[in-house]
């Protein structure tokens, strides 16, 4: 009875004598990291400053800010190094790419030096946007790894971090220095690699534990710290959302008030350290609990005691072994012939959507390029807006855009990380396709570009709401789905090729249609640049992007339609999985009661 009791205790807590709080803080010090990573987002504080200073029309600005884009284009080298350098490598390289690219526009800007040539500025928006990809690579692709049964809230988590991370300068920026990009852009320097020092002692690989056992309960326990870690975000962006619907009542409370506000928006950013906390001891309650039980019963047993049931033992692992042994059998030949028919099947047509996929064969599938495209006319839109929303802002009448760039990085974290959230569950529940949702976000950011281009009163605010949204929706569904279409083995390449996008996207949507049609709006100014007021500045480029996302929505269909038997495998797996777990764990019961 001791034995057995030992042993019920051990199966209740399997997962947490694994040191798995490590893997926690380490997921922690990501969410961190990804917290000052959204700097490539932060354009639009500092753009006007950038404009006045060199003298630039709108579509030398727009291009100034493609060249900050074009730096995710070389995140194919984050990508690559990922598989061969370690986890705190990649970050140094990212942190010390950010403190060089913005810290030249911080000396420009602060008029230390004097502007430089076009070209040398570009170079440095092209370092400080390629930053954020070693940063990106190595947080997402290690705790992908490391959690890889719940992809979707991880993903959602840790994107939606980013998201909030624009909001979290902008407002930090505007409580302590208003009005100073000189200073915001210095922000940008430090932070990413203060912080990317710390997490390089803690984020690395953990390797998944060997069988079954456990599984289940793990799972569990690993969606009650993500669901604390998401309630957590949320407190955090509706603190800041409260910030941006009305910054005069801290601003007005003088220094007490704005070190008030920036004080306990660093407690909030801390909070998530108390799940691995949590998780340190809840192993040590359970590892203790454990010992004491094996104490106090065993000498409770007597020989008789033990030797008959020693003896029952034998007989019930001779009863079940001969089962076991001929279930085992036939399991291993049906395997045995499924493994050989799918390897004949995988020489003559190569992998199935679904399976592992080397690069070249992720590039060969049709596949990869309906994702491909129809994630270039959701990001690529989005982007736009914000690299764009100074002048938007300005065109339409508000002197100060800082709100609609805060409300965009907010609303981007709630898409972000409730996109995680409901696709896993829905996955899980009605074997849903993840693309499903990422052509849901594309009908709905069409009408938000419509919205804003009719200009009516508000429409800015809405539109950017609704933008944030489905921008975070986006990013967030893309990066699970990926790696269940194409496998996790290459998948931090194959992740950054994706972000290829983004660069793509800011030229082709910000850089062209942005740039040329608003230029042709624009009237000149002195010194070389031109502006632009009035609804009519932006409307054509909202109506294009608007054509851009129902082209996106088609795309998404298609893809939904193209992978539907690949979610419902996963579902199933997901499904069988639990019902295994849950049925070993009742069988573990019932022995133990009849001991």
């Amino acid at each position: 009875m001791a034995k057995n009791a030992a042993t019920a205790s051990a199966a209740v807590t399997p997962s947490l004598s694994r040191g798995t709080w490590w893997k926690w803080l380490g997921f922690v010090t990501a969410v961190w990291v990804q917290c000052v990573s959204g700097n490539n987002y932060t354009f639009s504080n500092y753009s006007d400053a950038l404009k006045s200073l060199m003298g630039l029309t709108q579509l030398q600005l727009n291009n100034l800010s493609v060249a900050k884009d074009v730096g995710k284009a070389f995140g194919l080298l984050a990508g690559l190094a990922s598989d061969r350098l370690p986890m705190p490598a990649i970050l140094l390289i990212g942190s010390l790419e950010g403190l060089i690219g913005y810290g030249a526009q911080w000396l420009v800007v602060r008029r230390a030096i004097a502007p430089l040539p076009y070209w040398q500025m570009c170079v440095f928006l092209c370092m400080g946007g390629n930053s954020s990809t070693w940063m990106n690579t190595a947080v997402l692709v290690t705790c992908i790894r490391n959690f890889r049964r719940n992809r979707g809230p991880v993903s959602g988590i840790l994107k939606g971090y980013v998201g909030l991370s624009t909001a979290i300068f902008t407002d930090i920026s505007a409580a302590l220095f208003p009005d100073n990009p000189a200073a915001f852009l210095l922000l940008l320097a430090i932070a990413p690699a203060a912080i990317c020092a710390a997490a390089m002692l803690f984020l690395r690989d953990f390797p998944p534990a060997d069988g079954d056992s456990g599984r289940d309960e793990e799972e569990e326990e690993e969606g009650r710290c993500f669901a604390a870690i998401n309630t957590i975000a949320v407190v955090i962006a509706v603190y800041l959302l409260a910030f941006d619907l009305a910054p005069g009542v801290v601003r007005g409370g003088g220094v007490a008030a704005i070190s008030a506000f920036v004080a306990v928006l660093f407690l909030l950013l801390a909070a998530p350290a108390s799940v691995p906390v949590y998780v340190a001891v809840k192993a040590r309650i359970a590892r203790n609990s454990k010992l004491d039980l094996e104490e106090r019963s065993e000498p409770l047993l007597h020989a008789e005691e033990k030797e008959e049931e020693v003896e029952k033992e034998k007989e019930e692992v001779v009863a079940v072994a001969g089962d076991e042994a001929v279930v085992l059998a036939a399991a291993a030949a049906a395997a045995a012939a499924a493994a050989a028919e799918a390897e004949a099947e995988g020489k003559r047509r190569g992998p199935r959507i679904g399976d592992e996929h080397t690069i070249a064969e992720a590039l060969s599938t049709t596949d990869f390029w309906v994702l491909f495209i129809s994630f270039l006319c959701g990001v690529g839109t989005g982007l736009t807006v914000m690299n764009n929303m100074g002048q938007i802002g300005a065109a339409m009448g508000y002197a100060d855009v800082s709100v609609f760039i805060s409300l965009i990085s907010i609303w981007g974290f709630f898409g972000r990380i409730g996109s995680g959230t409901l696709s896993e569950y829905f996955l899980k529940k009605n074997a849903i396709p993840r693309p499903l949702w990422n052509a849901a976000s594309q009908i709905l950011m069409a009408v938000g570009y419509v919205v804003m281009a009719l200009a009516l009163p508000g429409s800015l605010y809405i539109g950017s709401v609704v933008v944030g949204v489905c921008y975070g929706f986006r990013l967030a569904i893309t990066v699970p789905a990926a790696s269940e279409l194409f496998g996790l083995k290459y998948y931090g390449l194959i992740y950054n090729i994706l972000i290829l996008n983004l660069p793509l996207g800011s030229f082709l949507f910000s850089g062209l249609l942005a740039g040329l049609l608003y230029d042709a709006e624009a009237t000149k100014t002195a010194g070389g640049g031109n502006t632009c007021v009035g609804a009519h500045c932006y409307r054509l480029v909202f109506f294009v992007m608007a054509f851009a996302c129902l082209v996106g929505f088609g795309l998404d269909v298609l893809l939904t339609v193209r992978t539907k038997k690949v979610y419902l495998r996963i579902h199933m797996n997901k499904n069988s999985k639990r019902s295994a777990a849950a049925a070993a764990a009742a069988a573990a019961g019932d022995r133990t009661v009849k001991s």
